[in-house]
């Protein structure tokens, strides 16, 4: 099974998207912030990240830049997933080397393709 990593500050928002993926199959870890996110990573690589954009203490784009940046996390698909959803937001999250952007509310069936997507790309 595949392993995703969620990162979300919102508890409801965390809770909803893990059981959402777990009940497709996937296995999954979350994260509250940016900082436990990268040591999760550090710890044990995902294969996938469903990144939030607005956190505390490291903001998504911060994570994304961190992950793309060093050669042992470089790879690993990033998907944006944020109630921020101008062209000016989905621009800044593939600038950071954003590998896909799902913007809140989104349908279910819209992240669980997402993650595939990136998964067999």
């Amino acid at each position: 099974m595949s392993k995703i990593l969620v990162v979300e500050d919102s508890r409801t928002q965390r809770y909803m998207v893990t059981n959402l993926l777990t009940a497709s199959q996937f296995t999954v870890t979350a994260a509250k912030d940016g900082i436990e996110a990268l040591e999760q990573i550090r710890q044990a690589c995902p294969d996938v990240v469903v990144l939030d954009v607005i956190m505390p203490h490291l903001n998504g784009y911060e994570v994304c830049r961190r992950l793309k940046s060093n050669p042992a996390t470089k790879n690993i698909p990033v998907i944006m997933c944020s109630l921020k959803c101008t062209n000016a937001d989905r621009y800044w999250a593939f600038k950071q080397g954003a590998d896909a952007y799902v913007s809140k509310p989104f349908q279910p069936k819209e992240l669980v393709e997402t993650v595939k997507q990136l998964l067999n790309s």
